[in-house]
């Protein structure tokens, strides 16, 4: 229960403080990981140099007896003595014992003999030890001269050796505790770093709640992930604020254009019921009426249907129509019978063996919108062109009337929803004011492109273009 409470607490720990003690324990770690092997090595390497010297020692001490040929008799004792002598030096001891471990002569300058027993050996070895308090390192070296067999002995005192070990080690020790401390403030620093622009959003986050969706972070001049992110949060809430605008946009547009056809059907309604219904007259013209806005309310519900439906993200692959102009050329001759107050023109080359990136139901529904907005806003008897060519990789078609055209100030937002030009007439005409959004929609799905040239007067070009490529039967 206890580690549970634990794991808890530090699961609800603020970030920040999680950042800080992570950042010091992963320094300390490593702080101490280092600290240990330079210890390691320093000790090692210094503990080596001391067995080499007294490895040396021994050497010399050998060859020099060796040379010497002593017999260790008691006429040759004192010569011994006074070359070890000359061989010894501060806080060691050389002592030389017979086989049966008994001295046979002992230097020493500064090392109590009853600190180490004297112990025969018929091979060298080294060793470490510690005696009355003393670190000791004691090397023992089997000698054979004539008929003598023993053992010489040197023990040094590297109690100097273990104190800067010490030492070393307590530097270690205060520098670690001085290192949390230092990790410590560097983890907070670096904490407080790298949340700032955490924080920065966050108080961006309750300024947009308090103050509206136009606020936005204010991103450094510099190039990291965390500016990055922060350029990305503002092109997220620039997307926000566009998409709210445009639904309350199309809220209020839906809700009117909605309004005006149930609002002519409820009074026709109400006319009828209270004393119409007995006038033949009043009753066909209020049912005509009625069902005339009837048709344009079934019409503006599955415009926005579709328009909905076009904005949706859609994941499957994109279709391909080959020859697209035979299929185009079929809508002309099919509206031609519907209006044959119309005169269409048609110009169509090197679509043979090509493909256009556009499914054949999408192209048919985009050339519908444009063809019945040229119909539409054009007088009786003009003509409409429409033509299509192959340039490169891109298939261009071409939709142009003679009619009324198009002003200036307008030609940036026919493609908005509900946006007509001179509304007043537009509704007489039966628009929804959302053809060409369904038409950008439709273009945009494909990655084509759409433009309007237009003069009022002098009628309206509309250009659509998408990628082609060569037909294969694979």
């Amino acid at each position: 229960m206890t580690t549970y409470n634990l794991k808890r607490k530090f699961s609800d720990m603020p970030i920040k403080w999680m950042l800080t003690l992570w950042a010091s324990f992963l320094i300390f770690v490593l702080f101490i990981a280092y600290n240990v092997v330079q210890y390691v090595f320093v000790e090692n390497w210094m503990i080596n140099q001391e067995k080499k010297q007294v490895e040396q020692k021994m050497s010399d001490v050998l060859n020099g007896i060796l040379e010497r040929e002593a017999g260790f008799t008691q006429d040759e004792l004192p010569k011994i003595r006074s070359y070890l002598d000359k061989q010894n030096q501060n806080n060691q001891m050389i002592r030389i014992i017979d086989q049966h471990g008994n001295k046979v002569i002992a230097v020493s300058q500064g090392i109590p003999e009853e600190w180490v027993n004297p112990i025969q050996r018929t091979k060298t070895e080294i060793t470490i030890t510690e005696e009355s308090g003393h670190a000791l390192l004691v090397m023992r070296s089997p000698i054979t001269i004539h008929a003598f067999n023993g053992t010489i002995e040197i023990i040094k005192n590297i109690d100097a050796f273990k104190k800067m070990a010490d030492a070393l080690l307590r530097v270690f020790i205060l520098s670690g505790i001085g290192i949390v401390i230092l990790s410590g403030l560097a983890g907070g620093l670096l904490a407080r770093q790298l949340l700032r622009p955490l924080q920065s959003m966050a108080d961006t986050m309750r300024d947009v709640e308090s103050k509206g969706l136009q606020e936005r972070m204010i991103v450094p001049d510099k190039e990291d992930e965390i500016t990055a992110l922060m350029r990305i949060f503002n092109k997220m809430m620039d997307q926000v604020e566009l998409s709210f605008h445009r639904q309350s946009q199309f809220v209020e547009d839906a809700s009117h254009e909605l309004r005006t056809p149930i609002a002519i059907m409820d009074g026709h309604m109400s006319l009828l019921l209270q004393w119409g219904k007995d006038d033949p007259k009043i009753l066909e013209e209020s049912l005509n009426i009625s069902y005339y806005e009837l048709t344009r309310l079934k019409s503006l519900v599955q415009d926005l249907l579709t328009l909905t439906g076009m904005e949706k993200a859609s994941d499957e692959p994109i279709e391909a129509t080959l020859q697209a102009d035979l299929r185009i050329l079929q809508i002309i001759s099919q509206l031609e019978q519907l209006h044959p107050q119309f005169t269409f023109e048609t110009a169509f080359s090197g679509f043979k063996n090509r493909e256009v990136l556009i499914a054949e139901g999408h192209l048919e529904q985009l050339m519908l919108i444009l063809l019945d907005n040229a119909m539409k806003y054009s007088t009786a008897g003009s003509p409409i062109s429409v033509t299509g060519s192959i340039h490169g990789d891109y298939a261009v078609f071409v939709v142009k009337d003679c009619g009324i055209g198009i002003p200036e100030s307008d030609l940036p937002h026919i493609m908005d929803r509900f946006y007509r030009v001179e509304k007043t007439r537009n509704r007489k005409l039966g628009g929804t004011g959302l053809g060409l959004a369904i038409a950008k929609r439709l273009v945009d799905r494909y990655n084509g492109s759409i433009t309007f040239q237009s003069k009022e007067g002098m009628g309206t070009t509309v250009t659509i273009s998408f990628t082609s490529r060569l037909h294969t039967n694979n």
